[in-house]
């Protein structure tokens, strides 16, 4: 690293560090600052592309309600139920898919076609909405900044797909989908 570069760097760290030390001690003699959080109106951000749609049967609604539920137990707010609504129509149609036999080059099962040579649990786990599920939320909670993300990067961050950019298609069905059963 060359010399004046350097310099100028330690300068740079110097002042921040007296500017810290000296506001230090006047800030906590200043006026209290409410501390009470602001309201804030959420919105949810605008799908992205043109939306696809399908009519669920009762073993499908039965796995949106797993995936909201898991999503509350892990104490995660609606967004994340929304991409795992979507993650799941993607991958299997909300079908807790087993064994797709020689049309499954690979060993995917579950409503998010998650893979035990992967480590993603064993076939039982995996085929389980409510394990599948949180697995899929525990690799979304690594995600930084996952909540303020287009639902397709948060996905495919997870995912790993072949087809990155196909969850979007189902973000309008997923969002309306929580809305309808968070609650319930």
């Amino acid at each position: 690293m060359n010399t004046i570069f350097r310099k100028s760097m330690l300068s740079v760290a110097g002042l921040a560090f007296a500017g810290g030390v000296f506001a230090g001690p006047i800030a906590a003699h200043a006026n209290p600052v409410d501390t009470k959080p602001a309201a804030v109106a959420v919105q949810a951000p605008k799908p992205q592309g043109d939306q696809s749609h399908i009519t669920l049967n009762d073993e499908q609604t039965t796995n949106v309600k797993a995936i909201i539920a898991a999503t509350k137990k892990a104490g995660l707010p609606e967004r994340a139920a929304v991409i795992s609504i979507a993650t799941s129509l993607q991958e299997s149609k909300l079908e807790n898919l087993g064994h797709l036999g020689d049309i499954n080059d690979h060993d995917s099962l579950g409503l998010f076609q998650q893979r035990p040579s992967s480590g993603w649990g064993t076939p039982e786990q995996i085929t389980d909405p409510a394990y599948s599920t949180t697995a899929f939320l525990k690799g979304l909670k690594q995600v930084d900044g996952w909540q303020d993300m287009p639902l397709t990067q948060a996905a495919q961050t997870v995912q790993v797909s072949a087809y990155p950019d196909a969850y979007a298609q189902w973000e309008q069905q997923a969002t309306d989908l929580v809305t309808q059963h968070w609650n319930s």
